[in-house]
């Protein structure tokens, strides 16, 4: 028996209640006399975030966001999809059944995201279908490939069509999308966005009847552009350690009260709204529904005292109140030692003009620029006074494809970085000073079964991600205690980027302008298609 103010999210009033719970459920909820200083909220719902951009297990993150009254998530598992297609589902389904968190799962639409880079999978159709066939998965996972929608590509269209069959709705993925197109992407069953960074992109996706998430992550965060618009869910897209150690849906909802929205708006954009339109038999104080329920101080800073799911107490204080143990996983990675020499550009002439990677800090864009290097002993030399520096992707899954270029913009005066995470097929990613730092940089990742690594004076600092190369079985606290000295030793080491293997992880992603780097060669995005290092 729960007692204390209830928000009726149906009439929008507080007052003092008594709410009987039995068998997991909520049986009844009478209005009753007394004072109380907590409010009774339903359980916060995370409508899309991508679980592995925590670097954490299901099970640990759960155990990061339970204490700040998250109770359920829809999480797309894309990314660790790329790696391993239907049993690295399965490995995020198993382990997150360990932990009280609800977690429900979209089927990923879009793997391999293109097909100008070396993935671990590919879901076609018939996988499509056996996920949607789930019940723990409760839509088409979003659809970043917006051009394919709008060209009517035949397998984009037949797992849409497939989500339909499902009754699961389509999340959608449409970064400034506008005009016919975007009525087109609409018109074929697509209902929601997270993507919209500008209020007139929002008005606009709104009018013409889509659901618009307000994104508040770690790398996005577009809360205060698009407050005013009225979406129907506030989420986070990602959410790195370091952010939640310091809270989640809690944390947005402050924020999202201070801005101006009305308290009730603002709950309902994490509990009803989601779990009506997935289909969630959670999301309100009402009889028949599960008893996942929050209880705060107030309704501007939500300072969450207590969280139940099935009506039972799982966390109270900041504290969860059960034992996380992270399920273990085989070793994904296929691939030899690297050489120094498997870093090297070669060329006959005395000097070489190169296109360049041009970093912009804070953003997945980048911008393509030119340098002349000097070559010695037939091998282009980078220039660190210029800070052109040499990248190479590392294929991971058994072909053993390098790729090299230039980059501008890591500041890097020593050593070298790499990491496996590298959206979206999470290939090996290293940037370095030279080719040496670089090899040992590469097979400290192999043998660490992937996360994050700099080396520089024969030193290496790391921070293990053994779960697909993309997530620690540690808690959020180690793994952004190690984060943390990782940036420090990059800072120490030259770079002026606030996170340079975030920054790094992106140089790969052939879906966003302008010039990018895959196992296979240097991207140029706009015009869709390889170009060489040597102009």
């Amino acid at each position: 028996m729960l007692k204390g103010n209830l928000l009726n999210l149906f009439t929008e009033e507080i007052y003092p209640a008594e709410v009987e719970i039995q068998d997991g459920k909520i049986k009844c909820i009478l209005e009753i006399k007394g004072e109380f200083k907590n409010y009774i909220l339903p359980g916060f719902i995370d409508s899309h975030i991508h679980i592995e951009s925590s670097m954490l297990t299901p099970s640990r993150f759960a155990e990061a966001v339970l204490p700040h009254g998250t109770t359920a998530v829809v999480a797309d598992p894309h990314e660790i999809a790329n790696v391993l297609g239907l049993a690295g589902i399965n490995y995020m389904m198993r382990d997150a059944s360990t932990v009280p968190l609800r977690f429900f799962f979209t089927a990923p639409s879009c793997v391999p995201a293109t097909p100008f880079e070396t993935s671990g999978a590919v879901l076609g159709p018939e996988e499509i279908d056996e996920l949607l066939r789930m019940d723990d998965i409760v839509a088409l996972g979003e659809m970043m490939n917006f051009p394919g929608v709008i060209g009517e590509d035949p397998i984009v269209m037949e797992k849409i069509k497939l989500s339909h069959k499902h009754f699961k709705p389509v999340d959608g993925h449409a970064p400034l999308l506008s005009g016919a197109d975007l009525c087109k992407y609409i018109a074929a069953g697509i209902s929601t966005d997270h993507e919209c960074s500008i209020l007139e992109e929002a008005l606009e996706k709104k009018k013409l009847g889509m659901k618009i998430m307000i994104r508040e992550g770690s790398s996005a965060r577009n809360l205060e552009e698009l407050w005013s618009v009225g979406g129907e869910f506030l989420v986070s897209d990602d959410r790195h350690p370091e952010d939640l150690l310091e809270g989640h849906l809690d944390q947005t909802l402050k924020k999202t009260v201070q801005l101006g929205m009305d308290p009730v708006e603002a709950i309902r954009m994490v509990t009803v709204n989601p779990a009506s339109h997935y289909h969630l038999d959670i999301g309100s104080i009402s009889p028949g529904k599960r008893a996942d329920v929050v209880i705060v101080d107030d309704l501007e800073k939500f300072k969450v005292k207590k969280v139940l799911i099935d009506g039972k107490l799982v966390a109270q204080e900041g504290k969860v109140l059960f034992k996380v143990q992270p399920t273990p996983i085989e070793n994904t990675f296929q691939l030899s030692d690297t050489k120094p020499s498997d870093f090297e550009i070669y060329s006959n002439a005395n000097k070489a003009k190169i296109r360049v990677i041009k970093v912009i800090e804070g953003q997945l864009l980048t911008e393509e620029s030119e340098a002349t290097l000097k070559i010695e002993d037939n091998i282009l030399k980078p220039d660190l006074e210029g800070d052109i520096l040499k990248i190479a992707v590392v294929e991971r899954y058994g072909a053993n494809n390098i790729f090299n270029a230039f980059v501008n913009g890591f500041g890097l005066k020593e050593g070298a970085i790499a990491s496996s995470v590298a959206h979206d097929s999470h290939n090996i990613i290293v940037v370095g000073t030279n080719s040496q730092d670089m090899a040992v940089a590469v097979n400290t990742l192999k043998k660490n079964s992937g996360g994050l690594v700099a080396v520089r004076d024969d030193e290496v600092h790391s921070l293990k991600l053994p779960i697909a190369g993309l997530m620690s079985t540690m808690n959020a606290q180690d793994v952004s205690n190690q984060l943390t000295h990782l940036h420090n030793v990059v800072e120490d080491m030259g770079s002026n980027l606030t996170s340079p293997f975030m920054t790094m992880s992106f140089m790969a992603l052939l879906v966003i302008p302008r010039l990018k780097i895959s196992d296979k060669g240097l991207f140029d995005v706009e015009s869709f298609q390889f170009v060489d290092v040597l102009k």
